[in-house]
């Protein structure tokens, strides 16, 4: 099934706009479902299916569309999640479909097959680490559709019984919770995830993040000679690259190859939520990649000396080696924040945080520097960013300095 979004021509208000649509394709049939919005036609770019720049209301009509294509698209993932088949009748029908047993062990392994299907070792890894903390609680046999709120209370019990802080709880709350929504149908009885606030679990934790002088005093550092140079130099230029690319993630820089550099610009897919990403790279950024451009590289070769596409072929191989130099890159560079008066760790991560902080404090529109790094509602946050132009990004990105 295949949708896009189209403005009824043929309808015309008294305001002079016209409705938006959904119109939805399968099987040579075709439905349109209304937006609930209406736009005056020369506003509309049909072409790519967005509001034109020049709209008065640009920002909070895409944000409204952009929401709405995401919620179809989940209810789509839901019944491919279920196995129930994909068309009209399942996708627009209100009453509930049938009940499925799935058992919590089934729903797990169907998510992690799917991840390492991705390459996303990581997030797998979390998730069986979780299956393992749900088994030793109560038998993973069990249905989903059983799970209630007494067993949630339960389980939030035994982990603190175990030593977990909050947000180690939320965390694998969060992952249940997402495991049950993808294989347990809401409307069979009530959904006991809106009972417990898994919320209410999250501790906000101090920001991390240094300021424009610290990002200078790092610059400016000279990394004395000895039997850590390499690496702490290369740990000092993957955060400074870090910081310069928009808070690029280490793992995305482990894999960016030269493939991925057309005429100063950066285009890659990030490889947590594979978003696709381009900005023109700053100076300081093409100098770092300059100093560790190797003659005769080919466009397939990574970038950085982290992984080498000889030797690490397979997700499980990218994963290990990129953990382990990340350890040693956070090491070194803990001792670099002491070298230039730091008193918060320096890590991989505050270089992200640095980013958008900095641009905050600059003045930048909030949406465009994506205040998902730290903001309390990521998912609101990420649909609205999703609608902003390459060159708004490129124009933030003069601020860092």
């Amino acid at each position: 099934m295949t949708f896009k979004v189209i403005i009824r021509k043929d309808v015309i208000y008294k305001n002079n706009t016209s409705p938006l649509f959904l119109l939805f394709f399968h099987d040579g049939r075709k439905k349109s479902v209304g937006l609930g919005i209406s736009l005056a036609r020369e506003y509309w770019n049909a072409e790519a299916q967005k509001v034109a720049d020049d709209c008065p209301d640009r920002d909070n009509i895409q944000f409204q569309i952009t929401a709405k294509i995401k919620e179809y698209n989940k209810k789509i993932q839901r019944l491919e999640a279920l196995d129930i088949p994909v068309n009209f009748d399942t996708l627009f029908d209100a009453k509930p479909a049938r009940s499925v047993r799935i058992t919590i062990e089934d729903g797990f392994k169907t998510e992690i097959e799917r991840l390492e299907s991705l390459g996303k070792i990581n997030s797998a890894t979390k998730h069986k680490y979780a299956l393992q903390v749900l088994d030793d609680y109560k038998p993973t046999t069990m249905a989903l559709e059983a799970i209630d709120l007494d067993y949630l209370k339960g389980l939030e019990l035994y982990l603190r019984q175990r030593g977990n802080k909050d947000n180690s709880i939320a965390t694998r709350f969060a992952i249940f919770k997402a495991i049950y929504n993808k294989a347990v149908k809401v409307a069979v009885k009530q959904n006991p995830f809106t009972l417990f606030q898994v919320g209410s679990l999250w501790v906000k934790t101090r920001k991390r993040a240094i300021d424009k002088d610290d990002i200078q005093r790092l610059i400016d550092l000279e990394i004395a000679e000895g039997h850590t140079t390499e690496y702490r130099r290369l740990a000092k230029d993957l955060f400074l690259f870090s910081y310069f690319t928009a808070g690029m993630n280490f793992g995305d820089i482990a894999r960016l190859r030269y493939k991925d550099i057309v005429k100063g610009r950066v285009n890659y897919s990030r490889h947590k939520t594979q978003k696709l990403l381009s900005f023109q790279l700053v100076p300081n950024a093409l100098q770092i990649i300059e100093k560790y451009s190797r003659a005769n590289h080919a466009q397939e070769d990574y970038i950085f000396p982290i992984l080498d596409r000889t030797e690490h072929k397979t997700a499980q191989q990218i994963f290990n080696r990129t953990h382990k130099v990340l350890r040693k890159v956070n090491r070194e560079l803990k001792t670099l924040g002491e070298q230039i008066g730091l008193e918060m760790p320096l890590t991989t991560y505050v270089a992200r945080h640095t980013f958008a902080t900095v641009l905050k404090r600059s003045g930048v529109n909030i949406a465009i520097i994506s205040e998902s790094l730290g903001h309390s509602d990521l998912s609101t946050t990420q649909i609205y960013l999703d609608s902003f132009e390459n060159s708004q990004i490129d124009a933030a990105m003069q601020h860092l300095l």
